[in-house]
């Protein structure tokens, strides 16, 4: 599509954000586009150049970490002149189910759970809003509805790219 004058990705930085708002819906959706485009590509450069980090620092994290008796966290090393911060985070996952019959039978022998784990209750909206009035009724006063980000994705009629 050719748009006159059209205004660069390059130009936004530049620009005050009333200034891009008030662009022609066109220019605002080949702008959309291409950052769409570039985001993917730029996504994948990270992807492949994280990939050779790890290709090339691998081991010597690996064998920093072992020094230390750990297999996670983070380490630091030289290569060169440069300091290399090397991060395996730990992610730990807890089965609910089995954590569920551990505190209870922490209240069944009569120690107070809360001292030892943080209890959350969540509820699904899909589940809420399948849910019967009266019972939906009951739980009402302990739901918070928050908005997120708003998002609009743009795109012209097939009359007007034509």
């Amino acid at each position: 599509m050719n748009i006159p004058n059209r205004i660069q990705i390059d130009d936004l930085s530049a620009m005050e954000v009333a200034d891009i708002a008030s662009l022609p819906v066109e220019q605002l959706t080949a702008l959309q586009s291409e950052i769409a485009e570039r985001l993917t590509i730029t996504k994948l450069m990270k992807d492949r150049f994280d990939s050779a980090l790890e290709c090339r620092f691998s081991l010597p994290a690996r064998e920093g970490r072992a020094a230390l008796g750990k297999d996670t966290g983070t380490v630091r090393f030289n290569e060169g002149l440069a300091q290399v911060v090397a991060d395996l985070p730990k992610k730990v996952a807890w089965d609910q189910s089995q954590l569920s019959q551990l505190v209870e039978r922490m209240k069944a022998e009569g120690d107070d759970p809360a001292e030892y784990v943080d209890i959350t209750i969540k509820v699904s909206e899909r589940k809420y809003a399948s849910w019967p009035s009266h019972i939906r009724s009951a739980f009402e006063s302990a739901r918070t509805v928050r908005v997120g980000k708003a998002s609009y994705q743009l795109s012209l009629n097939d009359e007007v790219q034509s």
